[in-house]
């Protein structure tokens, strides 16, 4: 399993996995030696590229968690799956339930090969998420395969071929399954993504936007606790922040006064 941090970009995304056909071993299944998420919806995505290629994404998602009678959880575990233009090797974007947050983190909206090297760019699903990678502005975190994983990159490291969105972002699986065969054609994907209201979600931005002015700047304790930074912010003074991290369990990597009263000499804990 591999472990995040939202403030640094060369960490790997929450237990992405990345299976090679080569590499499959006595757990895989079928003639691909792919395993898909057990007790999901599955669908396939045509993915138009910016040089005019196109690719199959297999997708899934696994709904739970807690939902109201009559309706579908959150996303608790997802995966996308592709196959490299005119290659062999099958990777896979994995996406799973972080702690704190209850579901999974992301949305992605597009994917694309520029000179060989996928990317990916995913809005964040909900505001805790949004908060657990950092509040980026534009409100994508992206990822670079290379050496096998998933890094982290900034926008600024995003070649600038990547620049229209061709997945299904809001409720991928039900508006899947209004399609025939479960398979989305690139063609319906564009339309799909030309309805989009917010212009963040239609083209994939360079620029800050004003981005969900309603979901407060948020800090946690790494244990389930969210609280708003404006608690801790408007206390007198860094040791008055710092008693309020010790009272909430807060510890020295997740306590925000450091950042906070940087111009303050900082206690210990």
């Amino acid at each position: 399993m591999l472990t995040t941090s939202p403030n640094n970009f060369t960490v790997l995304l929450h237990r992405l996995m990345v299976i090679p056909v080569v590499m499959c071993l006595s757990a895989c299944s079928g003639p691909s030696g792919y395993v898909p998420l057990s007790n999901g919806d599955t669908w396939q995505e045509e993915v138009l590229l910016h040089d005019g290629k196109k690719i199959v994404a297999e997708r899934t998602t696994v709904r739970g968690g807690r939902h109201e009678a009559g309706q579908k959880g959150d996303y608790v575990a997802q995966s996308m799956r592709f196959t490299l233009p005119g290659g062999s090797q099958h990777i896979e974007w994995e996406d799973t339930r972080i702690n704190g947050i209850g579901n999974s983190s992301f949305l992605p909206m597009a994917l694309d090969v520029v000179k060989g090297t996928p990317y990916i760019v995913a809005n964040t699903m909900g505001c805790l998420a949004y908060n657990q990678w950092g509040r980026p502005n534009p409100p994508y975190v992206i990822f670079k395969f290379e050496a096998n994983a998933w890094t982290r990159i900034p926008m600024e490291a995003l070649p600038l071929e990547v620049k229209t969105p061709n997945l299904v972002q809001s409720m991928p699986d039900l508006m899947a399954a209004k399609e025939p065969k479960r398979f989305v054609t690139a063609q319906r994907i564009a339309q799909i993504v030309g309805e989009y209201r917010q212009a963040e979600y239609r083209s994939v931005l360079r620029e800050p936007v004003n981005y969900d002015p309603s979901c407060i700047p948020m800090v946690t304790n790494g244990k389930g606790l969210w609280l708003a930074e404006g608690r801790f912010k408007k206390k007198p003074s860094f040791d008055a922040c710092l008693a309020s991290c010790k009272s909430e369990n807060f510890d020295e990597t997740t306590c925000p006064c450091n950042r906070l009263f940087k111009d303050q000499q900082p206690a210990n804990f």
